[in-house]
């Protein structure tokens, strides 16, 4: 392997790691604020932090007006959805049913171009399309889908954060131009602020219940996620093709549920491996007809 090769490979576990231990780590914080409230303030925080990151490498934070429509999009879907909804299911839902669920994003992405794109989905479109499935099925399926309003209510925001995402990949096919950790500080930022005052003015957040563990979780998910695995996720791309990083990023939901079974105690069962194994060929099938570049994954 060409040593630019094993630099991709390094940027690319960097990003994976970071990415796939905020899923246990969310799950801590949430014991302390509620979702919209904590991962809005971290979110807002990291924004602050990309904006002065950008600057620091030289690129320039004002971006040309007729884009923020376009920017307001991707921030809607990419963050706004993608993150707050997912962080929402996991107030109902196990790791493992949470990270599964919004990572068959790529399945809905490739379903979603057949009515906007016109792009007929092929027959390895369709099996992966029956493994995604056949997996949820195989991890939801263990009280014979007896569920409780809560646990619906998880499925449905884990769904939909990984359909809007999907919805958002599609329509925003060309890429905006702007400087990539800007582009990143803007989305973040125009997609957390809203969780903030939703959070304010919904979850009625306790600011002193955060004791040090929480504090802890908090400035890993404002520096590393959303930092240190941006920059490290661009600095893969640099080195590995789009669609191998991107195939590459099915680590996340698997180290995820492997960290929350050891930190966090959640089962690691047959079910959850098969259910990993299904799920995720499923996406690595619908993967391989992708090659977008997501702003933000996780």
């Amino acid at each position: 392997m060409k040593p630019t090769r094993w630099a991709g490979v390094f940027f690319l576990l960097v990003t994976a790691t970071g990415w796939a231990l905020n899923w246990p780590a969310m799950k801590i914080l949430l014991r302390q604020w509620p979702p919209l409230f904590s991962r809005g303030v971290a979110g807002v925080a990291a924004a602050l932090l990309l904006a002065a990151i950008a600057l620091g490498s030289g690129e320039r934070l004002r971006v040309p007006r007729h884009l923020l429509p376009r920017i307001l999009l991707a921030a809607s879907t990419n963050v706004f959805a993608w993150m707050g909804f997912s962080t929402l299911s996991m107030k109902w839902l196990s790791v493992s049913e949470g990270a599964l669920l919004v990572y068959t994003m790529p399945i809905w992405a490739m379903l979603l171009a057949w009515p906007v794109l016109s792009r007929r989905p092929s027959a390895e479109g369709f099996v992966s399309l029956a493994l995604g499935l056949a997996g949820v099925v195989v991890l939801l399926g263990a009280q014979g889908f007896a569920f409780d309003s809560g646990k619906l209510a998880g499925i449905l925001f884990a769904l939909l954060a990984a359909v809007l995402f999907a919805l958002g990949t599609v329509i925003t096919r060309t890429p905006i131009p702007v400087a990539p950790i800007t582009l990143v500080a803007w989305q973040v930022g125009l997609g957390c602020v809203p969780m903030v005052i939703a959070g304010l003015l919904i979850e009625h957040p306790d600011f002193t219940a955060l004791n040090t563990a929480g504090w802890a979780v908090l400035i890993y998910m404002t520096v590393v996620p959303m930092g240190v695995c941006y920059l490290a996720w661009f600095a893969t791309l640099r080195h590995l093709p789009p669609e191998v990083a991107s195939i590459g990023m099915l680590l996340v939901p698997i180290m995820g549920i492997v960290a929350a079974a050891l930190a966090l105690g959640e089962p690691l069962g047959w079910r959850e491996t098969a259910a990993m194994a299904l799920t995720l060929s499923g996406v690595a099938l619908a993967l391989r007809r992708k090659r977008p570049v997501k702003q933000a994954a996780d």
